[in-house]
């Protein structure tokens, strides 16, 4: 199913755990050091590098594009150590998230109470991923070099919704599924 981004309450609603999606649209890239970054930011009443309302966070850490290329490779990161910092961003505003992994318990009541949507991406396949970036702007924290904040437009970007607002979660569903008795 082709989803334009930013994601809508409509959209989100429609969505369920195990969904294959194609992203098309503005994600922005933020990894640990980002995360706290911004919100110590938050905290000190400062406006973040984004507006967070209704964005997409992709969990990544971007590799140097060779010559002719957008950017290098664009695989996800393991999303649980931005666990830490995720309910503050949906109370901020954010509606999805992508990465690899499962997410805490905390996380996944936040996703419903804030009406936000877990997302994983191919984990080693980034090669593959960074050809659906057709564009990427450094916005933030350079110094942080691949922790940086990204800009990314996107299309046809392959993910599949893990968690969502009715509590699915593809990754336990898919261990009932294949457990041997």
């Amino acid at each position: 199913m082709e989803i334009r981004l930013p994601l809508t309450d409509d959209t989100i609603d429609k969505l369920k755990s195990g969904d294959h999606l194609s992203l098309c649209g503005i994600l922005y890239v933020a990894r640990d050091a980002a995360h706290k970054r911004i919100i110590e930011s938050l905290e000190k009443g400062e406006k973040p590098p984004f507006d967070l309302k209704g964005q997409t966070i992709y969990y990544m850490g971007p590799s140097p594009a060779r010559e002719g290329r957008v950017i290098g490779s664009a695989g996800p990161t393991t999303s649980g150590r931005m666990d830490v910092y995720a309910v503050s961003f949906m109370q901020e505003g954010i509606k999805g998230m992508i990465g690899k992994g499962s997410r805490s318990m905390e996380v996944r009541e936040a996703i419903k109470k804030y009406r936000a949507v877990y997302m994983a991406s191919i984990g080693g396949a980034g090669a593959l991923i960074s050809q659906c970036i057709k564009k990427a702007d450094l916005i933030a924290y350079e110094d942080l070099g691949a922790e940086a904040v990204y800009r990314l437009e996107v299309e046809n970007f392959p993910v599949w919704v893990v968690n969502d607002i009715y509590g699915g979660d593809l990754y336990e569903e898919g261990r009932k599924r294949y457990r041997k008795i």
